[in-house]
This record gives C-alpha cells, sequence and structure tokens, in this order.
C-alpha cells in the first residue's frame, strides 16, 4: 500500500483552509473513491484528471484509488482541486519525485486535453496560504500575475501538464512568464470636466468624495445624473495597497480576472441594472458563495439608476452594509462575511414620466401615481442617505457656453487635501473617512461649534432630521469644514450640511 500527501486551499468567502489531499493505491477493483465532502464539479474531477494524464502521456492507475480531503468536515467546492490530485497520483506511483509537500500548495483546474485552466480565488486562497506558511505555490499560468501579489511566496505557473510535470522532473520551464501589471490609475476615468453647468451637484460630490458620504439625484431625464454619478470614481483619491489587494481579492473570487483588472489603484464604480435581484446585489450562493454588487463595489462606488424601479427587497437589502460596511451571507455551507464599504449613488425620476417638477413641466402622471412613485424608495433607506439632490437641466447658457469646468484632477487634488486633514485627526481611531466616525464619539470629541449644535438640534426638535440624520448631518458638517480648512464645523458649515441633507426631499 502507498499513500502521498498534497495540499491545496480551500475558500469559503475571503477565508481559506489549508486542505491535505492523501492518496492511497492500493490492490483490489479499479474503483476511484472520493472522501471529505465534495461537491458535485468535485466528484466530477475523476474524469476531467483522467483524460488529462492520458492525454499527457501518463497512466492511470488500474487499482483502487482512495483521494481524502482533510479536514473531513469541511465541505469542498470547485475544480481547483484537479492539479493537486492529479500530481499526487503520479507521485504515489512513484512517477514524480517525493518532496516537501508540507511547504507546497497546487491549486488549478484541468482540461481533458490537459491544459492548466484558469480558476477563481487565486489571490485570496494565496494570502490564506501565506498565514499557513507555505512558501511555494503551483498555479495556473493565467493567475500567474494576481498570484505574483503575494509578497514572500515562490510562484510557478504553467499551462499545461507536460510543462508542469517536466519541471517537477527535470526542474526546467517551458516558458518565462513576465509580471506585467497594469497601472489603472484615473487616467480612464470620465472627467468631471464634461460636465455643463450643475455647479450644485459638483459641490455634492466633492463633499461626498472627501467624507465617503451617499448621494440621492432627482431630477427629470437627460439632466445629467448618471453622468455625474460615473464620475465620482475620478474624483476619489487612489487606492492604497492594501486597498488594493483587497479589492482584487473580493473580484478574484466573483470572476476570472484578465490582466485589466488585477490591482486596480482606482476605485471601483459598480452599477448593477434595476431588475437585478437581491442575491445578484448582496451576494450568495449554494455550494460557492460570491460576493455582490455591494462587495464588488468595495472602496468605490455602487450606483443605481432608476432607483424606485428595483424591487422592494433589492433597496432594502443595501441597509445593512449601508450601516455596518460589510455584508454577512448565510448558507448551509456557512456563514461568511464580505466587506462592502462603498459610496452608494442613487438615481430617480421625480415621477413615473419623469416631467414632475416644480417649473411647469408636462407631467402626465396622476397624483395617485406620484404618491405611489415616491414610496417605492422606503423611509429607513432615505434616511441612510446623507446628501440629496435636486438635478435640474443645465440652462441654455451652460450649454452654450465654451469655458469648460474645472477637471477631475483638480477636484481629487482638494479631496485628497480634505482627507489628509481627517486622516491627521484620526490618527489614533481605525475608520478613514468623516462618513465612519461612530455616534458616541460624534457627541463627545467631535462636536461642532456650539451654536452650530443648535441648528441641529433645532431641525431634531422640528421632526425634520431623525437621530440618525442628526449624525448623518454632523458627518456632512465635517467633511464641508475639512473641506475649508477649519478646525470644527461652523455654523456655517452646518447650514450647508442640512441644506445638503434636506435639499432634495421630493421622494
Amino acid at each position: 500500500m502507498a499513500v502521498t500527501s498534497v495540499r491545496s486551499i480551500s475558500l469559503l468567502g475571503l477565508t481559506g483552509t489549508l486542505v491535505d489531499i492523501e492518496i492511497d493505491i492500493s490492490d483490489g477493483l479499479p474503483v476511484y473513491t472520493l472522501l471529505g465532502l465534495p461537491d458535485s464539479a468535485l466528484i466530477e474531477s475523476k474524469d476531467r484528471i483522467r483524460a488529462a494524464l492520458v492525454n499527457s502521456g501518463e497512466a492511470w492507475p488500474n487499482r483502487k484509488v482512495t483521494v481524502s480531503l482533510t479536514p473531513a468536515w469541511l465541505p469542498k467546492s470547485g475544480s481547483n482541486f484537479d492539479l493537486p490530485i492529479a500530481v499526487g497520483l503520479l507521485r504515489v506511483q512513484s512517477h514524480l519525485p517525493i518532496i516537501d509537500s508540507e511547504s507546497e500548495v497546487i491549486i488549478g483546474e484541468l482540461g481533458l486535453d490537459g491544459q492548466i485552466r484558469q480558476v477563481r480565488g487565486v489571490l485570496p486562497a494565496l494570502l490564506a496560504a501565506k498565514q499557513f506558511g507555505i512558501r511555494r505555490a503551483i498555479v495556473p499560468a493565467g493567475n500567474y500575475q494576481e498570484a505574483c501579489l503575494v509578497n514572500d511566496l515562490e510562484i510557478n505557473a504553467f499551462s499545461t501538464l507536460r510543462e508542469l510535470l517536466l519541471y517537477l522532473r527535470t526542474g526546467e520551464k517551458a516558458e518565462s512568464l513576465t509580471l506585467d501589471l497594469p497601472l489603472n490609475d484615473h487616467s480612464e476615468a470620465n472627467d468631471l470636466m464634461d460636465v455643463m453647468g450643475q455647479l450644485n451637484a459638483r459641490a455634492a460630490l466633492e463633499v461626498s468624495a472627501i467624507g465617503g458620504h451617499h448621494l440621492l439625484f432627482i431630477g427629470p431625464p437627460g439632466t445629467g445624473k448618471t453622468m455625474l454619478a460615473q464620475r465620482i470614481p475620478g474624483i476619489l483619491p487612489e487606492l492604497t495597497n492594501e486597498q488594493a489587494l483587497e479589492v482584487t481579492a473580493i473580484h478574484s473570487i466573483a470572476k476570472s480576472l484578465n490582466s485589466g483588472e488585477i490591482f486596480r489603484k482606482a476605485p471601483p464604480f459598480v452599477a448593477p441594472h434595476h431588475t437585478t435581484t437581491a442575491t445578484a446585489m448582496v451576494g450568495g450562493g449554494s455550494h460557492v458563495i460570491k460576493p455582490g454588487a455591494v462587495s464588488l463595489a468595495h472602496n468605490g462606488v455602487l450606483f443605481i439608476d432608476e432607483a424606485p424601479e428595483c424591487s422592494t427587497g433589492v433597496l432594502d437589502s443595501l441597509r445593512q452594509p449601508l450601516e455596518s460596511g460589510e455584508v454577512s451571507i448565510s448558507r448551509a455551507v456557512g456563514s461568511v462575511n464580505f466587506p462592502a464599504r462603498f459610496i452608494l449613488v442613487l438615481a430617480a425620476n421625480p415621477c413615473p414620466c419623469g416631467k414632475f417638477s416644480g417649473k411647469g413641466r408636462s407631467c402626465t402622471c396622476s397624483s395617485q401615481q406620484i404618491r405611489r412613485y415616491s414610496t417605492k424608495l422606503s423611509g429607513p433607506l432615505l434616511d441612510r442617505i446623507d446628501i440629496r439632490l435636486q438635478v435640474d437641466p443645465p440652462t441654455r447658457s451652460d450649454l452654450a457656453s465654451n469655458e469648460l469646468g474645472e477637471s477631475s484632477a483638480i477636484v481629487r487634488s482638494r479631496v485628497e487635501s480634505a482627507r489628509e486633514i481627517a486622516a491627521a485627526r484620526f490618527k489614533q481611531y481605525p475608520w478613514k473617512t468623516n462618513s465612519q466616525i461612530p455616534a458616541k464619539y460624534l457627541r463627545s470629541e467631535f462636536r461642532a461649534e456650539r451654536s452650530a449644535m443648535a441648528l441641529l438640534h433645532i431641525e431634531l426638535e422640528r421632526e425634520n432630521l431623525s437621530a440618525r440624520g442628526f449624525h448623518k448631518t454632523l458627518r456632512l458638517a465635517w467633511s464641508i469644514a475639512d473641506q475649508n480648512r477649519n478646525q470644527t464645523p461652523t455654523k456655517e458649515n452646518v447650514q450647508t450640511a442640512i441644506a445638503m441633507r434636506m435639499g432634495s426631499d421630493l421622494l
């Protein structure tokens, strides 16, 4: 009887678990048995591995084969165990030299022709492997770029099983892969210079970017709501290396990354269609739990156009990530927490036909239709929106003017300066932006001037602000204060914050 062991990684969300793949070949009928709670994709691996070995010039053992994936209690899913099982089968037959497998993990899917196919989740898997003391990794060539983002880990990538076997037997590599990570700066972002007029909207975007505040745009069709939302990533600071690594890891689980999507320094912009489902919005799945739009927008912008057309369940599913900055998903295979801290931008028409406003537009909707439409966005969701803005059509003079507004680069420099002021204030605290300040600190360390606080209390007594709205307005005032380089929010800063908070109460 012969037994060998190979290591790989099993992912549940962003959390990786080290899996020992034990392979035993013994006398008996040629039966292949797979143990360790495999899913259907993993059970089917037998036929993929057999064909890949035979088509790569290797033999399939004509004896009883038992493969055990430990820990046995952990459900295993996906096709990324194909390659380690194939290597283990050859090692147990002495067709490959036995090496120290304790410090090595192998990840990859096999095609029937012996191709090593790209798989999802290589980056978070290798980050987990590094924490377990792993020093070497064998991955598909298609995952080489993202695998190289993990420091202090020797990466060996191969396109075919033949290439891998040549390397394991002789130490020779058929080809040398090069690391070519894209810059992914703001050069491709939509520029704010393209926006004509809309001075109030531009001011709201800047304050939103400074503090990470959520936005609601309300206005007739064609006024530039979508255009404004698309320009927010261009005025946000570039992601830090830590943030870019986290964003890439999330996107790696959701899909196979191409070279242009790896280690993005520009904040992500995610815009799901208004017909999207709750699962697509927050994430889910049965065997493999994937992140949804809220997590794909982590450290960036989540834009929902035609928000009132979304189902109530989808909109209400945003409440948890808006409050906590993460989303929890529970399934039979386990519970997963994905990060989901983003700037939410909602865009809505004032009525079903879109022509209702205070300027005498020819609205064809009945009062009942308008009232029903206005209730599509629930009160609890609206209470979580920091800035509400009425977006009016650009004037004739705006469209005829040859003058260009400020570019995204100029606005971004002011945003970065304001964030540096906030970062200096928060250096002994864990949060990064004003929108993350807990309420208890707003009542103690981060109070505004007395006259400014009095304004907020007046609005609270008039029931124009809820308790949550009170704190959100104060956070907004801090961002305006940082923009104006004030040490604490002044009365004028709070007045501006109240106007932004209540400026679009049309829904």
